[in-house]
């Protein structure tokens, strides 16, 4: 058996997604590229090697150091049932990095300057409902409810399926998405090939065309406007707890990461400082 079927099957039978499916084996590739070998035929010293070569040659960064690892340690524990191999293998420590963030003003002149309806109407849908770009492409028809104004997420990270609001904003950007494309079969936003749906690098592309047209940081991301939906919501006063179940956060510790960009909430902070009561100047100033 391949080390590919080894994966295929152990894939299949956790019900592995399917982004994941695709980072692990590109890193499992990578891995037996780099030695010219299977999986199989390797050990704990290559493992080792090779994650080193990442580090010091390559240079890669602590978050996608750890996908490789993560990806090698499914590979030897999962498929091809030998744990010890990458046991005690560590995790990178990764800084924290606040997100970045844009006002509604920049918002507005960057979804203006996208050229595809489609990635515009998803975009909206990152930044209305705080949706991942990946929830927004697997959109179905029937998760639409105009009557209660919700949207369904069946399709969420590790599967946990939300509803989110739908705002008459954003319904109404729906329906003239729907008009223009008049989309056929059960996806909001299929592929214009017909098979599956909207590519999320699609979406990220016709972002960055719209950042430098609008001479916005091209560094910006789909993922930037689910980061400007929660931040703006605190901003406003929405509990934290709502934000967590609106994102699909399974833990409040992603969600407070948030609570540090708000910088309304910063300034609404009175200091001790200006609650003490005014000096006294009966003490001597020294020259």
């Amino acid at each position: 058996m391949t080390t590919r079927e080894s994966l295929d099957r152990a894939f299949d039978l956790r019900g592995t997604p399917r982004g994941t499916r695709d980072a692990y084996g590109w890193c499992i590739s990578r891995y037996e590229g780099f030695f010219g070998r299977p999986a199989s035929e390797l050990g704990r010293e290559d493992v080792e090697t090779f994650l080193l070569h990442l580090v010091r040659e390559r240079r890669l960064s602590p978050s996608t150091h750890n996908v490789y690892a993560a990806a090698l340690r499914f590979v030897y524990g999962a498929a091809l049932g030998r744990p010890e191999v990458t046991a005690g293998i560590p995790r990178r420590k990764t800084p924290m990095r606040l997100p970045m963030l844009l006002s509604p003003e920049q918002i507005a002149r960057l979804l203006g300057a996208v050229a595809s309806v489609a990635v515009r109407t998803v975009l909206m849908l990152a930044y209305g409902a705080g949706l991942r770009v990946g929830e927004a492409c697997r959109l179905r028809v029937e998760d639409i409810d105009s009557r209660a104004m919700v949207l369904h997420i069946r399709h969420a990270k590790r599967g946990r399926a939300r509803d989110v609001m739908l705002s008459p904003r954003l319904l109404e950007a729906l329906r003239s998405y729907w008009r223009q494309r008049r989309p056929s079969g059960p996806w909001v936003f299929p592929a214009w090939s017909g098979e599956g749906t909207l590519s999320r690098r699609s979406v990220a592309r016709g972002l960055r065309k719209a950042a430098r047209r609008v001479g916005i940081d091209d560094r910006v991301t789909p993922h930037t406007l689910r980061h400007c939906f929660a931040t703006q919501l605190l901003e406003q006063g929405v509990d934290l707890r709502t934000v967590q179940v609106l994102l699909g956060h399974g833990s409040m510790r992603s969600t407070l990461l948030y609570v540090h960009v708000t910088t309304a909430r910063v300034r609404s902070v009175t200091s001790p400082l200006d609650r003490m009561p005014p000096l006294s100047t009966s003490a001597p100033t020294n020259r």
